[in-house]
């Protein structure tokens, strides 16, 4: 999950596990439904041969009394039986099949595959950047209230703005805020002290900078339910009360129904920390006690194109999954801005380790 440690190897190539799977991915593969169809066809003349050969030599026999040509008849009547034209037809066809996908930009690897691929019933697909533009966008930057807030966009820049780690696609949708540098002027009236950084066990990551009045602010940002967890008071209209049982029932809800509308949503808090300490270092223990500011609402629409694909599967009775790791508001929202209400939707969660 995050971390360091000392490793000792103990074994190389083949012998890895990683390494071993080579080996199943060459050897052999299971069979396609063409080739079981092949083979069933297959095992059908083969009977009919069985049949029909004895039965011809037997009634050839006994009318002619020469068993020697009814022998030669029955042979000839299994050679005839015998399908030599089929694996020429079969390959000629998936052929054709190949250059018809060709034609749709889809490169064929394994001929088989065509009618495998055209029997497939069950498509499970990723949301983010498939079903969706993979573009997201900071819609909304709320304070505690649900008002319009600056200054949460203003906190929520500087957080990802001296983030040193992998910034995902919300920190960039907020680093496109790019006058802000301007804005605030970073470079000037703040100054980068610490940073602790995310972890998939906190689900948040904090940065530590401290102002043109020489004060050291803690800026939280993270899953609403870690960070909720962490504040004791709120900043509601820049005064700061403590948490109110009923108005924490109010901001969960809050960012429930921004997740029904389909926005991404995540809390920001802040600390003021005492800058007695000339060269101080921070931690996990010091993201307690915080102070709640707002919300960050990201939006990640759907393609044009998805409504029409998804109907189009529907009709084809192929049933879509969707592999997800966001929780199942959000994808659910979007499934019905696609208009794919009838699709039925599998919600998996991934892990985020």
């Amino acid at each position: 999950m995050s971390g360091a440690g000392t490793a000792v190897v103990i074994h190389t190539g083949e012998r890895t596990f990683f390494g071993s799977l080579a080996g199943s991915i060459v050897g052999t593969r299971a069979p396609t439904s063409f080739d079981k169809g092949v083979n069933k066809f297959t095992w059908l003349m083969i009977w009919f041969i069985a049949v029909m050969v004895p039965t011809v030599f037997l009634v050839s026999g006994l009318s002619n009394h020469n068993w020697v040509e009814a022998f030669l008849f029955a042979m000839a009547v299994a050679v005839g039986l015998t399908p030599e034209m089929l694996p020429m037809i079969v390959t000629v066809n998936l052929s054709k099949g190949a250059i018809v996908m060709a034609r749709k930009k889809v490169i064929v690897k394994r001929l088989n595959s065509i009618q495998n691929f055209g029997a497939a019933d069950v498509l499970c697909t990723d949301k983010t950047g498939t079903l969706t533009q993979g573009k997201i966008v900071l819609e909304r930057h709320l304070d505690v209230n649900g008002r319009d807030s600056v200054r949460v966009l203003h906190y929520g820049y500087m957080n990802s703005y001296y983030q040193t780690g992998l910034k995902n696609l919300m920190d960039t949708a907020i680093l496109d805020h790019h006058r802000l540098e301007e804005e605030l002027e970073i470079k000037t009236n703040y100054r980068k002290i610490d940073e602790i950084p995310f972890d998939f066990v906190r689900r948040r990551m904090s940065v530590v900078v401290e102002d043109n009045k020489n004060q050291h602010i803690l800026i939280c940002k993270g899953a609403v339910e870690e960070v909720l967890q962490l504040a004791t008071r709120v900043d509601s209209e820049g005064q700061i009360i403590d948490v109110q049982p009923g108005h924490d029932a109010d901001r969960r809800r809050l960012a429930q129904e921004l997740n029904a509308q389909g926005f991404r949503v995540l809390a920001l808090a802040y600390k003021v920390m005492p800058g007695d300490n000339d060269e101080p270092h921070y931690a996990v223990q010091d993201e307690s006690e915080l102070i709640l500011l707002g919300f960050l609402a990201f939006l990640d629409p759907p393609k044009d194109t998805a409504a029409e694909a998804l109907k189009q599967l529907h009709s084809l009775n192929v049933e879509v999954k969707v592999l997800t790791g966001d929780n199942e508001v959000i994808p659910a929202t979007s499934a019905s801005k696609s208009a794919c209400r009838s699709i039925a939707l599998c919600l998996v969660r991934k892990s985020n380790q």
